[in-house]
């Protein structure tokens, strides 16, 4: 149940995510009032890098909050995601073993997990996990290492949560085969963009590798593979560390936190860590697939999993390495395809250069296809 701050209006999730307004500091201040912290509340200010949900920090009683507006035209049911996130909570204080750290859920005043707004948004509000900072990218092999065992503490801890138990809470996210399927039938009615040399490359390079969208989904409906819980989006940006010690803390951003293929985990985790030239490349730098990154973390992560992890899962590593850049460039095609509709952008064009880094870092990976291959096998050795 969601309390509601000032009475019902109920209106379209498409109307609400067009109007997306920054409420008035007046307005936060109430919102963040709505839940069970000290009164009253002495600061407030944009936080974090996220471009879906609407984040704030808040300061009452010596405390500090996250509060975020979730929106509501990515994620279709709010509580879905309050509920997997308390779930994961409970599981986390069950095991205090693995030393993973889950931002709490503050519930409202009236004792639900989230609040509906007058004008029809929710919001949620959770403790901060202080003297902590995200990174921009992984500049030394101590800090790959933390990456890979975070995501490995974090996938063990997942296994005593059984996938039954949690809502989805993104239909559709990570089904390739379904993203393939919508690029093919956008190319079929926009013919006229293929005139543009830079777009025919893109849309040649993903035709060409459509055998790959179905890889993995392939495996699962064959039972090779199991769905597990997952998170959905572990980059780099999502990962904690403490700003001391440069231990890996905490997964946030866990709107995404459902059943899944646990490959997807690994191949983004992956993705988003190796690439040195960054998802927004410049074109001074190669685009390229760091394998002296992505050793560290691979050995430090089958360190946590290697005991469970399925022999089928492991040997999907590599294909699953080389789908995620694939699948994010294809979103990232076909959003420019249909007029950037979906992913925010800055100036025209921004999503087809996206698109062609990440098919850039797919072909550099199909380069190292057997060194890759090699570097799989040696980690999930028996030590």
């Amino acid at each position: 149940m969601f309390w509601t701050c000032g009475g019902p209006t109920e209106m379209r999730r498409e109307a609400r995510a067009e109007a997306r307004q920054a409420p008035t500091l007046a307005a936060l201040a109430t919102i963040a009032e709505a839940f069970e912290i000290p009164s009253p509340v002495v600061a407030i200010e944009p936080y974090g890098r996220g471009l879906i949900n609407d984040t704030f920090r808040v300061a009452a009683g010596g405390t500090r909050y996250v509060l975020q507006r979730i929106n509501g035209a990515v994620f279709p049911d709010p509580l879905r995601i309050m509920s997997n996130i308390q779930a994961l909570d409970r599981t986390a204080r069950l095991h205090p073993d693995l030393g993973f750290r889950v931002p709490a859920l503050i519930a409202t005043r009236a004792g639900d997990a989230g609040l509906r707004a007058p004008d029809g948004s929710v919001w949620r509000l959770m403790t901060l996990i202080e003297d902590a900072v995200s990174l921009h990218r992984i500049e030394e092999p101590e800090q790959a290492r933390e990456v890979g065992r975070l995501l490995g503490r974090f996938h063990t801890l997942l296994q005593s949560l059984p996938a039954e138990v949690l809502g989805v809470t993104l239909p559709g996210f990570h089904d390739t085969p379904a993203y393939l399927a919508r690029f093919l039938s956008v190319l079929a009615r926009l013919e006229g963009a293929r005139n543009d040399p830079q777009i025919e490359t893109g849309i040649r390079f993903a035709l060409d590798r459509q055998a790959l969208a179905r890889r993995l989904a392939d495996a699962r409906d064959r039972g090779e593979i199991p769905v597990r819980v997952i998170h959905g989006d572990p980059k780099l940006d999502n990962i904690l560390f403490d700003r001391d010690s440069g231990r890996a803390l905490a997964l946030i951003d866990l709107d995404t936190l459902q059943p899944g293929l646990i490959l997807h985990d690994i191949g983004d985790c992956l993705r988003s860590c190796c690439n040195r030239s960054g998802e927004s490349a410049d074109g001074r730098t190669a685009v390229a697939f760091d394998l002296a990154v992505a050793e560290p973390i691979l050995r430090a992560y089958a360190e946590q999993t290697r005991a469970w992890l399925s022999a089928e899962e492991i040997a999907l590593i590599p294909e699953a390495i080389r789908l995620m850049p694939f699948e994010l460039g294809l979103r990232f095609l076909t959003d420019h395809l249909e007029g950037d509709r979906y992913f925010k952008v800055a100036e025209p064009g921004e999503n087809l250069r996206k698109a062609g880094i990440q098919f850039a870092l797919v072909r550099d990976i199909e380069g190292k296809a057997e060194d890759i291959r090699a570097m799989v096998s040696h980690c999930f050795q028996t030590p």
